[in-house]
């Protein structure tokens, strides 16, 4: 083979590192995206948060009734791949101190927006002493001596967070050992523990923590039929078995359906309501209200904090001087103008796409979900002018909280189904109209599949019924047989 030189001419995209940041940033979560912001700071001594002392009013976009009206601007009119790469000067700009603020101009909200954006959070937030606390501070008032104190604290901290003891006969020997403790003097102070509050707690195993419980009820008839019961029969008692309970206790039918009913009231996992309820929840990156008549969307400036070049670090940047220190602080002013321009960028796609979506959905945000209009992807980008890919990363784990609730991005997409007219219906439509017709049948005569596919014929809407029974199945509701009410037991 001879081996030669040749020119050849073509185009191929390259993908920058700014491009690939920004593409980066866009597809983040909320959460993920205040750790790469935390991240940077930390990292990058030219970055800061930028906190005004007052706050600018806030630019808004509003969706007007019933034309829609959408202000482009010339960053708007940019392509994609423009709106992502957009031209960063590698050479520095000595005359600017990098200050930076979202299009969409995410700070100063009125009062109103803030105090519901606050209840959406305390709405997730409960904070409570924990199950140890609990018991230890009944502990301090039991009337123990030293030792017993000892052993009651050593047990309590083997209590696990359902409120059940692990491994006693291990608890026993090594208060033996480290303590000289008998088995009996920790069996008595267990016992003292099992009468502390939340009922239950401190057992060894589900026998005795409902055991636990129902020694707390009054002596009656049906207490003693659910002793009987949990001591000798839990393993008919978990198989649900009536008619085998029945036979082997030989109690009265009306009896054991008190003591069944007695037994269902307990709580198998005493230390459940002591466990922390601190959610994880999902702050919303886009928050849509309605002034005036129109539909205003805005990035939460909670999840798409401003911030700019530190001005006092960028006065020790000079041109001409090429020592180390300068190299590095130059280094560092051009890492914060790329992630500033990937951070910019993300915030204003994310907004774009938001608008969009709410101008598609306007009827579901006035109507509900029966008004959901069909949407997928292609639309969003046809109309921005994008990829689909781009509209698929702007809406990945990405949260909007309406006047009607808090939604995933994603859940405004939905696929669609022809109506009798030759139009098209949202699925999402279909799922509320399959609801709305189950929770209004008669209770003695369930909704077949094939009948809530003729109903919805009625109302325009030409679906089969396996698209039904996918649909129901989807939220979870049970086919017709099964939602039908039990037939009461002869025993």
């Amino acid at each position: 083979m001879k081996q030669s030189l040749a020119l050849r001419v073509g185009q191929t995209l390259t993908m920058t590192p700014a491009l690939q940041q920004a593409i980066r940033l866009l597809q983040l979560s909320s959460t993920d995206l205040q750790q790469e912001i935390q991240e940077a700071l930390e990292s990058n001594v030219m970055l800061e948060v930028d906190e005004p002392e007052a706050e600018a009013p806030i630019e808004e976009v509003a969706i007007a009734e019933p034309q829609i009206d959408i202000p482009v601007t010339a960053k708007e009119e940019k392509s994609e791949t423009e709106t992502l790469a957009e031209d960063i000067p590698v050479e520095l700009d000595w005359d600017t101190d990098g200050s930076y603020e979202t299009a969409s101009g995410t700070s100063g909200r009125d009062a109103s927006e803030e105090e519901e954006l606050h209840e959406f959070r305390q709405a997730n937030l409960h904070s409570g002493e924990t199950l140890r606390e609990h018991l230890l501070w009944q502990m301090r008032l039991a009337p123990f001596s030293e030792a017993e104190m000892q052993i009651a604290e050593y047990l309590i901290d083997a209590i696990n967070d359902d409120g059940y003891l692990e491994n006693f006969a291990e608890a026993c020997t090594n208060l033996q050992q480290s303590m000289g403790a008998t088995p009996e003097d920790v069996e008595r102070v267990l016992k003292a523990i099992q009468d502390f509050d939340p009922p239950g707690v401190g057992a060894r195993d589900l026998t005795e923590c409902l055991r636990l419980q129902l020694l707390q009820f009054p002596e009656e008839a049906e207490r003693d039929a659910a002793l009987e019961i949990v001591d000798k029969h839990m393993l008919l008692l978990a198989r649900h078995d009536e008619a085998a309970l029945q036979q082997a206790t030989g109690l009265d039918p009306e009896l054991l359906k008190q003591a069944l009913l007695l037994i269902q009231s307990l709580q198998p996992h005493p230390g459940r309501p002591y466990q922390a309820h601190e959610a994880n929840y999902a702050a919303p990156d886009v928050i849509v209200t309605k002034k005036g008549g129109k539909w205003v969307v805005s990035l939460n400036s909670e999840t798409a904090p401003r911030l700019r070049i530190n001005p006092h670090y960028l006065s020790f940047v000079r041109r001409s001087d090429t020592s180390r220190d300068q190299q590095t602080l130059k280094t560092h002013l051009q890492e914060a103008r790329y992630f500033i321009s990937a951070l910019e960028s993300r915030n204003d796609t994310l907004l774009r796409v938001a608008q969009t979506i709410v101008e598609e959905q306007r009827a579901f945000l006035e109507y509900g979900e029966e008004a959901m209009r069909p949407l997928v992807l292609r639309d969003v980008a046809e109309r921005l002018g994008v990829h689909e890919s781009t509209v698929s990363r702007a809406t990945a784990n990405k949260y909007m909280l309406t006047p009607r609730g808090f939604y995933e991005l994603k859940y405004f997409f939905s696929s669609h189904v022809h109506t009798t007219q030759g139009g098209t219906c949202s699925a999402t439509a279909i799922h509320a109209m399959i609801k709305r017709l189950i929770g209004g049948e008669p209770q003695d005569k369930p909704l077949s599949d094939s009948t809530i596919a003729d109903l919805l014929l009625k109302e325009g809407i030409q679906v089969a019924r396996r698209t039904v029974a996918k649909y129901r199945e989807a939220m979870g509701i049970p086919p017709s047989h099964e939602r039908k009410p039990a037939i009461p037991s002869s025993i």
